[in-house]
């Protein structure tokens, strides 16, 4: 049985005050799902701390490098010190802002895996790709690069999220339909690891949108930007989840 997931993603927003203000409204009651909170990196402890035992903490990234003179990067074992358990990797601003390859995000898988977090994967086609009919064969590469470095177990001790790159950030959500299909791709995808790897969606989840999603077969949670803003918008997703 795969336990419903609900991460947070909070990007490059936040502060000391709204950490704390977050988690003093953040009530879960009522959610039986696993809640992971992604924030940038140097409020980790801040949310280690307020969030005690109620989420897991999660990075928004990582180095594929071990260690070294990477100026202003962040290793899976620095992570790991702070009780980071799961890492994004391969978020579509990471590929499109800051050009970062298939292969790069495929060494950050296997660099989160080696150290003992576990990598959320994100793969998802542009408007245009959908628009070719491509949705498939974009993913199944994204999926398939990852697969050439970490190998067939990788997928074990992974969660996949499906980002359609169209609708981050801009209202616009696939319908549960179209999600639904592109998870049931993606769980084929993974062989025999597919019936216990938890796919998320991802993509203006609000929790309007939530319970209809969470209704399909092949959809486990969600990834959720701007919603995880705000603690009572984030904890209604969390009980939808159920």
């Amino acid at each position: 049985m795969r336990i419903p997931l609900v991460a947070a993603n909070w990007k490059m927003n936040g502060s000391r005050e709204f950490a704390e203000q977050f988690f003093s409204a953040l009530n879960l009651d009522g959610a039986s799902c696993e809640v992971v909170v992604c924030p940038p990196f140097p409020y980790l402890p801040l949310v280690a701390e307020k969030a005690g035992e109620m989420v897991a903490l999660g990075a928004q990234n990582l180095s594929e490098e071990v260690s070294g003179a990477f100026t202003g990067e962040v290793s899976a074992s620095m992570l790991l010190d702070w009780g980071v358990r799961y890492a994004i990797v391969g978020h579509s601003e990471r590929r499109s802002l800051y050009g970062e390859s298939s292969e790069q995000v495929a060494r950050k898988f296997v660099a989160a895996q080696s150290a003992g977090l576990t990598p959320i994967l994100c793969v998802g086609e542009s408007r245009q790709e959908r628009e070719e009919g491509r949705t498939l064969e974009v993913i199944g590469r994204q999926l398939q690069t990852v697969a050439e470095v970490a190998g067939s177990d990788g997928w074990k001790c992974s969660v996949i999220a499906y980002e359609p790159v169209w609708a981050i950030g801009t209202g616009v959500t696939a319908t549960p339909e179209q999600a639904q299909e592109v998870h049931r791709f993606i769980r084929g995808r993974l062989g025999d690891a597919g019936a216990t790897v938890r796919i998320l969606y991802g993509g203006s989840v609000k929790a309007d949108n939530a319970e209809s999603l969470f209704a399909q077969a092949d959809i486990d949670g969600a990834l959720v930007g701007g919603a995880s803003l705000k603690a009572e918008e984030f904890a209604k997703i969390c009980r939808a989840a159920d």
